[in-house]
C-alpha cells in the first residue's frame, strides 16, 4: 500500500533521512541494505517517489545540455536538494 506521507514502516527508513541520501542514492553512491531500504521507501511513499522522479528528471536534462548549463539551473537544483534535506515540500515555479 502506497503511503502519501507517513512514518517509517518497521525495519524502514523515513522521508527525512531518504531525502537525506537521494542524490546520492541516485547517483549510485548508496550500497547494500541502505540501498535497498531507500528503494522499497521510494516504492512505498508517493511523495519521496516523486521527488526521486523529479530529481533524475532535472538531471538528465542538464546532463542533455551539459555544455551550457546555465547557472541559474544549477542553484535551482542546489534549492531542490537543500530542501529534500531539511525535509521540506517543494514549491512549484
Amino acid at each position: 500500500m502506497m503511503r502519501l506521507m507517513g512514518r517509517k514502516p518497521p525495519g524502514g527508513i523515513d522521508c527525512h533521512a531518504v531525502g537525506k541520501l537521494l542524490q546520492q542514492y541516485l547517483d549510485g553512491h548508496v550500497d547494500g541494505d541502505q540501498a535497498q531500504r531507500i528503494a522499497a521507501h521510494l516504492e512505498d511513499c508517493r511523495r519521496c517517489g516523486m521527488e526521486a522522479e523529479t530529481y533524475e528528471r532535472i538531471k538528465t536534462s542538464l546532463a542533455d545540455r551539459r555544455h551550457e548549463v546555465p547557472a541559474e539551473s544549477i542553484e535551482r537544483l542546489r534549492d531542490f536538494a537543500a530542501r529534500l534535506v531539511r525535509g521540506e515540500e517543494p514549491h512549484q515555479p
